[in-house]
């Protein structure tokens, strides 16, 4: 009877936590003293806490590191909404922030996502001595190692083009520098990383795998500051100006100078008068963050990202003249308005361009190649509450202009020029809602549901597209200490990444579902548990599997030249599924921090057109991968950091028969994929000493080592053949090709 009496005395109690400039503040701790009981809670990634608690006068204690704590007492009779705001902590000793910087470098949220600050993940090995973005997430269990001169993510069996990559709401099309030597994002202005696997967030749609989110900067600068990398490939610098106390900027900058040291291994013989070779290889890009805090609940966000590549090939004793360019533009206006403790809308325009050109002449042919996607769209999305179960919703819509390849070639001396281009117009329409309710005292749900419009721009019925993508995520967490978690994905996808290299040379191109082209669907499901060991560590343990169909094959590389030639021709289309498990196990506290992830995984593809119509292993099939990463902390001035990365091998087609048709040597294929590279394995270290360490000034000079052991990790493999003087006996020679050796760089790192 007392039991039944308490609980109908129980009111929900909810509210967001702000800073100063009205930003809200995650992780805050919220303590409800109350009968002789504790009631806490933190607020998740928008600043909104809710809970449960019994009628009556409480002791409310709201805080968080660098803010000052506030105590309340309030009479809480009925559900109520409240809304704190903390003052930034002043007298809190530098020491004390470092220490707490430090504390957690990676944070999992629930249902496996993970979250990253990049700034606190700076004594992790890069060659550039600054924070790479991709290559932490192919770190983190999950995603498959891409290897050397392979900038891409490949995430739960999916490809490149399954990822959603978000900067500030807008999606970026072009995600990796050449070969994936440097890191695509400076990280100087971004202040967080979202990686989300399962992509169950319903807010998040027109992708089949993962969900990466860059935040930039939100906080408005109250002093002028320069932070910034100076190094011997390439160099980084932020200021942060503010404009009055409501109105603040960031301009960042990025350029590399790196054609005298990278461009010899490229090139294994010097420039003489009979051979000339070069390399020129250059890429520069900015970021522009302008906030303003219009009023206490209003607030306008410009965001905007521009980056540019241009490498240059020229090879006299081939004849061969190349020139190739590709950009990333994009632009993200956004109005955030906070309508009370319970309502938040944000809404966002952005435009996104990103573009390719390829110009090579050899001997008397000149081709041109060119690609391009824009896309300008709308985001719409508001935080609320009703009753006692938080909701989310909003509408989004975009229209793409995509040219697929545009083709020109003339012969110089015919002077006849032939020439193709395809160029589509489509529009995408989504409204999605979710639902966050509590179900018992320790199950708590995420329940979305997405609807798509998709209209290819053409007449036939078929480009039309209606298409629903439920979304579920089950929690159960018996003790404060253990976590489970079920899932499931449904997920639609209408543009497609066209790949056309097995290395980072970026003349890939993206193609519109519509014309005969299909749109790609994904189902995925997965589970998992973490625990809470002690406050240093934690684990966790996760499955996963997912159907996928109607992927796309493009087996013709670069292009083929011929005007019969159509991409819905030219495109083959298949089926495909992968499944895996994935560990992870973290230390986040002390002198050592890091962590161990491990996946292992299947990855398989079945074509009509390939292997006979019998399924295969796809190329980044990796059985296993396995990824340590350590720093260390000697003392005020020495640091360290170690990166272990192992894999299987990539899969790739090898010939099983060599034989001979009137002098002329034919090769036989067995199954496709048949074979497997050498397994891959690689080993990272840096060491930094301070000169300055202090939340707003620092000064670090950084020795980075890429593949400190010098191991080879070849990226193909070629295959010779030899014939004897009489012509009685063959051998086939294998020849791996390897572009990194060690490659060691000196960086200085400053803030000011």
């Amino acid at each position: 009877m007392g039991n039944t009496f308490f609980g109908q005395n129980k009111v929900i109690l909810n509210g967001v936590v702000y800073s100063s400039t009205m930003q809200e503040i995650k992780g805050v701790s919220v303590k409800i003293a109350l009968q002789q009981q504790i009631f806490n809670t933190v607020t998740d990634s928008i600043g909104f806490f809710l809970l449960k608690i019994p009628k009556g006068v409480c002791h409310i204690d709201v805080s968080c590191v660098g803010y000052n704590s506030l105590k309340q007492e309030l009479s809480i009779q009925k559900d109520t909404s409240l809304s704190f705001v903390l003052e930034l902590e002043n007298t809190v000793l530098e020491t004390v922030v470092i220490s707490t910087l430090a504390k957690k470098q990676i944070k999992t949220v629930s249902g496996g996502k993970l979250s990253f600050d990049p700034h606190k993940l700076s004594l992790v090995p890069n060659l550039t001595g600054t924070v790479d973005v991709i290559k932490l997430l192919q770190l983190t269990p999950g995603v498959q190692n891409s290897g050397d001169a392979n900038g891409y993510l490949y995430v739960r069996g999916g490809d490149p083009g399954h990822n959603l990559m978000l900067y500030a709401n807008a999606p970026v099309y072009g995600m990796a520098h050449l070969l994936g030597v440097f890191p695509f994002y400076n990280a100087d202005p971004i202040q967080e990383i979202q990686f989300d696997k399962s992509s169950t967030y319903a807010g998040f749609g027109g992708r089949l795998s993962s969900t990466v989110y860059v935040t930039p900067y939100r906080e408005i600068p109250n002093k002028i500051s320069l932070e910034g990398n100076a190094g011997m490939l390439a160099s980084q610098l932020t200021m942060a100006v503010p404009i009055g106390t409501k109105t603040g900027m960031f301009i960042s900058g990025r350029k590399t100078y790196i054609d005298e040291i990278i461009g010899p291994l490229f090139s294994s013989n010097k420039k003489s008068k009979n051979n000339e070779k070069d390399f020129n290889y250059g890429f520069s890009d900015g970021n522009f963050i302008f906030i303003s805090e219009i009023s206490r609940t209003q607030k306008f966000v410009f965001d905007a990202f521009i980056s540019g590549d241009v490498l240059k090939i020229v090879d006299s004793n081939m004849g061969l003249d190349a020139k190739l360019k590709w950009s990333n533009f994009v632009l993200t206006p956004s109005w955030e308005s906070t309508f009370s403790g319970k309502v938040k809308m944000v809404n966002s325009v952005y435009f996104s361009r990103y573009e390719n050109d390829l110009l090579m002449r050899q001997e008397n042919v000149q081709l041109g190649i060119s690609s391009y996607v824009k896309e300008f769209g709308f985001t719409n999305t508001i935080n609320y509450t009703l009753g006692k179960i938080p909701f989310e919703s909003g509408f989004q819509c975009a229209y793409y202009e995509l040219q697929p390849q545009n083709i020109e070639i003339e012969n110089i001396k015919s002077i006849a020029t032939t020439g193709k281009s395809i160029t589509t117009h489509s529009s995408y329409y989504a409204v999605f809602a979710i639902a966050k309710p509590k179900l018992l005292e320790t199950v708590s749900a995420e329940v979305g549901l997405r609807f798509n419009y998709y209209y290819a721009g053409a007449t036939r019925t078929s480009d039309h597209n209606f298409q629903l993508e439920p979304r579920i995520r089950v929690s159960y967490s018996p003790t404060t200490k253990d976590a489970f978690f079920v899932s499931y994905t449904r997920q639609n996808q209408y543009l497609n990444l066209v790949t056309t290299s097995s290395i980072g040379f970026p003349t890939d191109f993206w193609v519109a579902s519509g014309n005969g082209i299909p749109w790609q669907s994904a189902n995925s499901f997965s589970g998992g548990y973490s625990r809470i060991l002690s406050s240093e560590y934690n684990v966790s343990l996760d499955g996963y599997y997912r159907s996928m169909h109607n992927l796309l094959e493009y087996p013709y590389g670069v292009t083929q030249f011929n005007e019969i030639s159509t991409l819905e021709n030219d495109l083959l289309v298949g089926n495909g599924e992968a499944y895996g498990f994935e560990f992870m196990f973290k230390k986040e506290r002390g002198k050592l921090k890091g962590w161990l992830s491990y996946t292992n995984s299947w990855s398989i593809r079945q074509f009509d057109e390939i292997n006979n119509g019998s399924p295969f292993y796809s190329k980044y099939d990796r059985r296993h991968n396995l990824a340590l990463v350590g720093t260390y902390d000697f003392n005020s001035k020495w640091s360290a950091g170690i990166t272990q990365v192992f894999s299987s091998g990539n899969r790739f087609t090898m010939p099983t028969t060599w034989y001979f048709i009137n002098n002329n040597p034919i090769k036989e294929y067995g199954n496709y994929n048949n074979a497997l590279m050498p397994n891959y394995f690689r080993t990272d270290i840096s060491v930094i000493y301070w000169f300055v360490k202090k939340p707003k000034k620092e000064s670090a000079l950084s020795i980075s080592i890429y593949n400190a052991l010098n191991i080879s990790n070849p990226i193909y493999i070629h295959f010779n053949l030899n014939i004897d003087n009489e012509g009685r006996s063959v051998s086939v020679n294998q020849e791996e090709k390897n572009i990194y050796g060690i490659l060691p760089t000196l960086n200085w790192k400053f803030k000011f």
